[in-house]
């Protein structure tokens, strides 16, 4: 939408990670019964802006599971308005997620199973 872009129409990183973080974890929750955070953003390409009007999709993959995290692929791909036959990957990322309890400590992860 415009209100998440620039002057020149690109959308803001910020907002491509944000639905990145929200798929990651989606996607974390899967293998986490309970409680996440988000922990660590490593190695962040963008390799194509974001225009106003495409059509975003983020895929993951779990790359890691250790005692308490999670660590997650995720690549960010566009449709542009108008060019519905050509999808182009314009970010990608690993998240790292931890689970928490009440008090907001690591703990062990629950797999599902």
């Amino acid at each position: 939408m415009p209100a998440d872009a620039n002057p020149s129409g690109d959308i803001f990183g910020g907002w491509i990670m944000s639905q990145m973080d929200l798929a990651g974890a989606i996607h974390a929750s899967y293998t986490v019964k309970g409680r996440l955070v988000t922990v660590a953003v490593n190695g962040i390409h963008f390799h194509l802006p974001v225009l106003i009007g495409d059509q975003v999709s983020c895929y993951c993959e779990t790359r890691k599971v250790g005692t308490t995290s999670i660590s997650v692929h995720i690549e960010t791909w566009v449709r542009r308005r108008h060019q519905q036959r050509e999808n182009l990957k314009v970010t990608e990322a690993c998240y790292t997620y931890v689970s928490i309890d009440d008090d907001r400590k690591p703990v062990p992860l629950e797999r599902l199973g």
